[in-house]
Protein backbone atom coordinates (compact mmCIF):
# COMPACT_ATOMS: atom_id res chain seq x y z
CA UNK A 1 0.00 0.00 0.00
CA UNK A 2 1.31 3.47 -0.87
CA UNK A 3 2.09 6.10 1.75
CA UNK A 4 -0.97 8.04 0.53
CA UNK A 5 -3.37 5.10 0.90
CA UNK A 6 -1.91 4.09 4.25
CA UNK A 7 -2.21 7.62 5.62
CA UNK A 8 -5.88 8.00 4.76
CA UNK A 9 -6.84 4.45 5.72
CA UNK A 10 -5.29 4.99 9.14
CA UNK A 11 -7.13 8.29 9.55
CA UNK A 12 -10.44 6.54 8.82
CA UNK A 13 -9.59 3.87 11.37
CA UNK A 14 -8.64 6.45 14.00
CA UNK A 15 -11.84 8.41 13.44
CA UNK A 16 -13.97 5.27 13.69
CA UNK A 17 -12.68 4.82 17.25
CA UNK A 18 -14.59 7.90 18.42
CA UNK A 19 -18.41 7.72 18.18
CA UNK A 20 -20.24 10.82 16.95
CA UNK A 21 -22.73 11.06 19.87
CA UNK A 22 -24.79 13.88 18.26
CA UNK A 23 -26.96 16.07 20.50
CA UNK A 24 -29.57 18.42 19.00
CA UNK A 25 -31.14 21.49 20.58
CA UNK A 26 -33.99 23.24 18.73
CA UNK A 27 -33.56 27.00 18.31
CA UNK A 28 -36.87 28.87 17.99
CA UNK A 29 -35.09 32.03 16.82
CA UNK A 30 -33.83 30.13 13.75
CA UNK A 31 -37.13 28.39 13.05
CA UNK A 32 -40.12 29.42 10.95
CA UNK A 33 -43.23 27.71 9.67
CA UNK A 34 -41.06 26.49 6.77
CA UNK A 35 -38.18 24.90 8.69
CA UNK A 36 -36.87 24.08 12.15
CA UNK A 37 -33.39 25.20 13.17
CA UNK A 38 -31.17 23.29 15.57
CA UNK A 39 -27.77 23.63 17.16
CA UNK A 40 -25.97 20.32 16.98
CA UNK A 41 -22.91 19.06 18.79
CA UNK A 42 -21.06 15.90 17.87
CA UNK A 43 -17.69 14.27 18.43
CA UNK A 44 -14.83 13.81 16.02
CA UNK A 45 -11.23 12.64 16.21
CA UNK A 46 -9.85 12.54 19.76
CA UNK A 47 -13.41 13.09 21.05
CA UNK A 48 -13.24 16.79 20.16
CA UNK A 49 -16.78 18.16 20.36
CA UNK A 50 -17.80 20.07 17.26
CA UNK A 51 -20.63 22.52 16.75
CA UNK A 52 -22.95 23.00 13.82
CA UNK A 53 -26.15 24.55 12.56
CA UNK A 54 -28.73 22.04 11.32
CA UNK A 55 -31.97 23.03 9.62
CA UNK A 56 -34.80 20.70 8.59
CA UNK A 57 -37.65 21.76 6.25
CA UNK A 58 -41.22 21.42 7.46
CA UNK A 59 -43.12 18.50 6.00
CA UNK A 60 -43.09 14.71 5.76
CA UNK A 61 -39.78 14.36 3.90
CA UNK A 62 -37.42 12.84 3.17
CA UNK A 63 -35.65 15.94 1.86
CA UNK A 64 -32.42 16.41 -0.05
CA UNK A 65 -29.45 16.98 2.24
CA UNK A 66 -26.71 19.60 1.93
CA UNK A 67 -23.40 19.65 3.80
CA UNK A 68 -21.94 23.14 3.79
CA UNK A 69 -18.29 22.72 4.77
CA UNK A 70 -16.80 25.46 6.95
CA UNK A 71 -14.78 28.13 5.21
CA UNK A 72 -11.25 29.07 6.33
CA UNK A 73 -11.81 31.60 9.08
CA UNK A 74 -12.74 31.87 12.72
CA UNK A 75 -16.51 32.30 12.27
CA UNK A 76 -19.04 30.50 10.10
CA UNK A 77 -22.67 31.50 9.95
CA UNK A 78 -26.00 29.69 9.93
CA UNK A 79 -27.16 28.38 6.54
CA UNK A 80 -28.75 30.78 4.08
CA UNK A 81 -32.53 31.11 4.34
CA UNK A 82 -33.00 29.79 0.78
CA UNK A 83 -31.06 26.63 1.59
CA UNK A 84 -33.07 26.04 4.74
CA UNK A 85 -36.26 26.13 2.68
CA UNK A 86 -35.11 23.31 0.39
CA UNK A 87 -32.57 21.10 2.15
CA UNK A 88 -31.74 19.39 5.39
CA UNK A 89 -28.64 21.53 5.64
CA UNK A 90 -25.75 21.08 8.06
CA UNK A 91 -23.12 23.79 8.49
CA UNK A 92 -20.46 22.45 10.88
CA UNK A 93 -17.59 24.29 12.54
CA UNK A 94 -14.31 22.40 12.46
CA UNK A 95 -12.10 22.26 15.54
CA UNK A 96 -10.62 25.58 16.53
CA UNK A 97 -13.36 27.68 14.99
CA UNK A 98 -15.75 29.70 17.10
CA UNK A 99 -18.10 27.46 19.12
CA UNK A 100 -15.87 24.43 18.43
CA UNK A 101 -12.82 25.98 20.09
CA UNK A 102 -12.44 24.08 23.35
CA UNK A 103 -9.84 22.91 24.21
CA UNK A 104 -8.20 24.11 20.97
CA UNK A 105 -8.72 27.66 19.66
CA UNK A 106 -7.41 28.38 16.16
CA UNK A 107 -5.29 31.43 15.41
CA UNK A 108 -5.75 33.41 12.20
CA UNK A 109 -3.22 33.69 10.68
CA UNK A 110 -1.47 30.63 12.01
CA UNK A 111 -3.90 27.76 11.50
CA UNK A 112 -3.02 26.96 7.89
CA UNK A 113 0.54 25.88 8.64
CA UNK A 114 0.05 24.48 12.14
CA UNK A 115 2.03 21.24 12.41
CA UNK A 116 2.68 21.17 8.66
CA UNK A 117 6.19 19.73 9.06
CA UNK A 118 4.67 16.27 9.54
CA UNK A 119 1.47 14.85 7.97
CA UNK A 120 0.43 13.33 11.29
CA UNK A 121 0.66 16.64 13.18
CA UNK A 122 -0.68 18.86 10.35
CA UNK A 123 -3.88 20.42 11.64
CA UNK A 124 -5.74 19.59 8.43
CA UNK A 125 -5.55 15.90 9.27
CA UNK A 126 -7.91 16.60 12.17
CA UNK A 127 -9.93 19.19 10.24
CA UNK A 128 -10.59 16.74 7.43
CA UNK A 129 -11.57 14.15 10.01
CA UNK A 130 -14.11 16.73 11.22
CA UNK A 131 -15.45 17.11 7.67
CA UNK A 132 -15.72 13.34 7.27
CA UNK A 133 -17.57 13.05 10.56
CA UNK A 134 -19.97 15.82 9.53
CA UNK A 135 -20.73 13.89 6.34
CA UNK A 136 -21.52 10.82 8.42
CA UNK A 137 -23.79 12.79 10.75
CA UNK A 138 -25.78 14.36 7.91
CA UNK A 139 -26.12 11.10 5.96
CA UNK A 140 -27.46 9.38 9.10
CA UNK A 141 -30.30 11.87 9.61
CA UNK A 142 -33.67 10.15 9.06
CA UNK A 143 -35.05 13.27 7.33
CA UNK A 144 -32.43 13.03 4.53
CA UNK A 145 -33.08 11.31 1.21
CA UNK A 146 -29.92 9.19 0.76
CA UNK A 147 -30.20 9.48 -3.03
CA UNK A 148 -30.06 13.29 -2.91
CA UNK A 149 -27.20 14.60 -0.79
CA UNK A 150 -25.01 17.50 -1.87
CA UNK A 151 -21.84 19.06 -0.53
CA UNK A 152 -20.47 22.56 -1.06
CA UNK A 153 -17.36 24.48 -0.02
CA UNK A 154 -13.71 24.86 -0.96
CA UNK A 155 -11.63 21.93 -2.21
CA UNK A 156 -11.99 20.06 1.08
CA UNK A 157 -15.23 19.01 -0.67
CA UNK A 158 -13.28 16.67 -2.95
CA UNK A 159 -11.48 14.83 -0.16
CA UNK A 160 -14.70 14.53 1.81
CA UNK A 161 -16.72 13.28 -1.17
CA UNK A 162 -14.01 10.78 -2.09
CA UNK A 163 -13.68 9.34 1.42
CA UNK A 164 -17.43 9.38 2.14
CA UNK A 165 -19.18 8.45 -1.14
CA UNK A 166 -22.70 9.41 -0.01
CA UNK A 167 -22.99 12.50 -2.21
CA UNK A 168 -24.95 12.97 -5.42
CA UNK A 169 -23.50 16.41 -6.20
CA UNK A 170 -20.36 18.25 -5.11
CA UNK A 171 -19.95 22.00 -5.64
CA UNK A 172 -16.37 23.28 -5.26
CA UNK A 173 -16.23 27.03 -4.75
CA UNK A 174 -12.46 27.52 -4.66
CA UNK A 175 -9.01 26.16 -3.89
CA UNK A 176 -7.50 25.78 -0.44
CA UNK A 177 -5.08 22.85 -0.29
CA UNK A 178 -4.78 22.02 -3.99
CA UNK A 179 -1.40 23.04 -5.51
CA UNK A 180 -0.71 25.23 -2.49
CA UNK A 181 3.06 25.12 -3.01
CA UNK A 182 2.57 26.48 -6.54
CA UNK A 183 -0.19 28.95 -5.76
CA UNK A 184 1.71 30.52 -2.85
CA UNK A 185 4.05 32.16 -5.39
CA UNK A 186 1.13 33.94 -7.09
CA UNK A 187 -0.38 35.74 -4.11
CA UNK A 188 0.40 37.62 -0.94
CA UNK A 189 -2.98 36.88 0.57
CA UNK A 190 -3.65 34.66 3.55
CA UNK A 191 -3.93 31.78 4.18
CA UNK A 192 -1.36 30.96 1.43
CA UNK A 193 0.91 33.74 2.64
CA UNK A 194 1.38 31.65 5.79
CA UNK A 195 3.40 29.21 3.66
CA UNK A 196 5.56 32.06 2.41
CA UNK A 197 6.03 33.37 5.95
CA UNK A 198 7.01 29.93 7.22
CA UNK A 199 9.46 29.15 4.43
CA UNK A 200 11.10 32.56 4.59
CA UNK A 201 11.73 31.88 8.26
CA UNK A 202 12.70 28.20 7.87
CA UNK A 203 13.62 27.49 4.23
CA UNK A 204 15.16 24.16 5.29
CA UNK A 205 11.62 22.88 6.02
CA UNK A 206 10.45 23.11 2.41
CA UNK A 207 10.93 19.37 1.65
CA UNK A 208 8.88 18.49 4.73
CA UNK A 209 6.13 20.94 3.78
CA UNK A 210 6.06 19.64 0.21
CA UNK A 211 5.69 16.03 1.39
CA UNK A 212 2.83 16.94 3.72
CA UNK A 213 0.91 18.98 1.16
CA UNK A 214 1.28 16.20 -1.41
CA UNK A 215 -0.62 13.85 0.90
CA UNK A 216 -3.39 16.41 1.38
CA UNK A 217 -3.81 17.61 -2.21
CA UNK A 218 -7.45 16.92 -3.16
CA UNK A 219 -6.38 16.11 -6.72
CA UNK A 220 -5.02 12.85 -5.32
CA UNK A 221 -8.56 11.92 -4.24
CA UNK A 222 -10.31 13.05 -7.41
CA UNK A 223 -10.53 9.65 -9.10
CA UNK A 224 -12.52 8.37 -6.11
CA UNK A 225 -15.17 11.12 -6.30
CA UNK A 226 -18.43 9.57 -7.52
CA UNK A 227 -20.59 12.68 -7.26
CA UNK A 228 -21.32 14.96 -10.19
CA UNK A 229 -18.97 17.89 -9.58
CA UNK A 230 -19.04 21.60 -10.35
CA UNK A 231 -15.71 23.42 -10.11
CA UNK A 232 -15.84 27.20 -9.92
CA UNK A 233 -13.00 28.74 -11.91
CA UNK A 234 -11.75 32.29 -11.24
CA UNK A 235 -12.44 34.90 -13.91
CA UNK A 236 -8.69 35.47 -14.34
CA UNK A 237 -5.99 32.99 -15.27
CA UNK A 238 -5.90 29.95 -12.99
CA UNK A 239 -3.69 27.24 -14.51
CA UNK A 240 -3.99 25.12 -11.35
CA UNK A 241 -7.59 24.25 -12.26
CA UNK A 242 -6.52 22.17 -15.27
CA UNK A 243 -5.03 19.44 -13.07
CA UNK A 244 -8.24 19.14 -11.06
CA UNK A 245 -10.36 18.98 -14.21
CA UNK A 246 -8.19 16.20 -15.65
CA UNK A 247 -8.21 14.28 -12.38
CA UNK A 248 -11.98 14.50 -11.97
CA UNK A 249 -12.66 13.30 -15.50
CA UNK A 250 -16.05 13.08 -17.18
CA UNK A 251 -18.19 13.91 -14.14
CA UNK A 252 -16.81 17.43 -13.68
CA UNK A 253 -18.23 20.66 -15.05
CA UNK A 254 -16.57 24.03 -14.73
CA UNK A 255 -18.17 27.39 -14.14
CA UNK A 256 -16.09 30.47 -14.87
CA UNK A 257 -16.98 33.14 -12.37
CA UNK A 258 -18.16 36.43 -13.85
CA UNK A 259 -17.49 38.39 -10.64
CA UNK A 260 -21.10 39.55 -10.86
CA UNK A 261 -22.39 38.24 -7.56
CA UNK A 262 -26.04 37.86 -8.57
CA UNK A 263 -25.29 35.98 -11.80
CA UNK A 264 -22.74 33.68 -10.16
CA UNK A 265 -25.03 32.91 -7.23
CA UNK A 266 -27.94 31.96 -9.49
CA UNK A 267 -25.78 29.81 -11.76
CA UNK A 268 -24.18 27.86 -8.93
CA UNK A 269 -27.43 27.55 -6.99
CA UNK A 270 -29.20 26.30 -10.10
CA UNK A 271 -26.58 23.65 -10.82
CA UNK A 272 -26.94 22.15 -7.35
CA UNK A 273 -30.72 22.52 -7.25
CA UNK A 274 -31.09 20.66 -10.55
CA UNK A 275 -29.12 17.70 -9.28
CA UNK A 276 -30.91 17.52 -5.96
CA UNK A 277 -34.39 17.97 -7.41
CA UNK A 278 -35.43 21.34 -5.98
CA UNK A 279 -36.13 24.76 -7.47
CA UNK A 280 -33.48 27.42 -8.01
CA UNK A 281 -33.80 30.40 -5.66
CA UNK A 282 -32.04 33.72 -6.20
CA UNK A 283 -30.17 35.27 -3.28
CA UNK A 284 -30.45 38.79 -4.70
CA UNK A 285 -33.49 40.98 -5.32
CA UNK A 286 -34.19 41.39 -9.03
CA UNK A 287 -33.64 44.85 -10.48
CA UNK A 288 -36.89 46.78 -10.55
CA UNK A 289 -38.20 47.93 -13.96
Amino acid sequence: MSEFDTFWTELDADLAGFPARPVLDPVPARSTEHFTGYEIRFSSLDSHRLFGYLSVPTGPGPFPGLLELPRHGSVNHAPHYNDRLRYVVLTPMHRGQRRADSPFRARYPGLFTLGIEDPITFVYRAILADCLRAAEVLAARPEVDPARIGITGDDLVLTTAARRPVFTAARVTGALLHAAQVRRHTTGEYPLEELNDLLRLRPQDEPLVTRTLALFDPARHAESVRAATLLSVPSGAAPWTAELVRALGADVETYRLTDEDAADAVAMDGWLADRLGVETLARFVSELP
